[in-house]
């Protein structure tokens, strides 16, 4: 069951992904830009949720929302456990503001949604260029920072199984400090349900807990990100224990 749910699930987002992409090429060339593009792309991802939910039986359960910045002007950096592709739909669906991701360049050649990312308001880089990388995510940041988008981060860097910890890298921390703006932990369980690089999913919950903003004045990086580390993996301990067993 799990099987075909799984495929019925992969099949609804290939359809249902054409319409959108087609929207927002149309409507970047028609000089549509900044968040009214955004909203097309964000209709998409928070479809993909609900279709997990309708067909996976994936269900999300949300809570620290109330600590998020109000003021639409005031610019955050997430940076957010990685354990799975849902929470790159999720985080979009759920988040009160447009966010830029970082991603690598190579994501722009996949048909359809490297397309529509591409037209997007987001950051990517060419990891084989690690210095220049970094200017251009600092560059690039502080501007989309500074009309109140949200940049994401994830600062592991890449997907982690379920119940392990990976090298937290403190470039989404430099970001903040450069920028003036406060960093938002955020610890997803997605593994539970959707583990990473594995096609079948099974039906479960889902937990997200947003942590306080952790201001970012007179601060060090590495020391804000072990700062960050402890919160999220603690995080994880507590909504996830069967996962940890050390």
């Amino acid at each position: 069951m799990s099987l075909l749910r799984s495929l019925a699930h992969l099949l609804w987002m290939g359809v249902t992904i054409v319409p959108y992409t087609l929207a927002i090429l149309l409507c970047s060339w028609c000089g549509l830009r900044g968040p009214r593009l955004y909203r097309i792309a964000r209709a998409w991802l928070a479809l993909s949720v609900d279709g997990a939910r309708w067909i996976l039986g994936i269900r999300v359960r949300i809570s620290g929302m109330e600590q998020l910045p109000q003021d639409p002007q005031q610019g955050v950096v997430l940076l957010v456990k990685h354990q799975s592709t849902f929470e790159t739909f999720l985080m979009p669906a759920i988040m009160p503001r447009p966010l830029a991701y970082v991603f690598k360049k190579e994501l722009l050649q996949i048909p359809f949604f490297g397309w529509s990312i591409g037209s997007l308001d987001m950051i990517h880089i060419d990891r084989s260029q690690r210095a220049r990388a970094f200017v251009h995510v600092i560059r690039r940041g502080k501007e989309l920072l500074a009309q109140g988008t949200w940049v994401i981060m994830f600062p592991e860097g890449t997907r982690m199984a379920r119940g392990t910890t990976g090298e937290y890298q403190a470039s989404g921390a430099r970001l903040a400090i450069e920028a003036g703006v406060p960093v938002v932990p955020v610890a997803v369980t997605s593994a539970k349900c959707w583990p990473r690089k594995a096609f079948i999913k099974t039906p479960g919950l889902v937990d997200v807990s947003v942590g306080a903003p952790i201001a970012t004045a007179g601060r060090k990086s590495d020391e804000l990100m072990r700062e960050v580390q402890t919160w999220i993996e603690a995080e994880m301990r507590r909504l996830d224990p069967e996962a940890y067993r050390d």
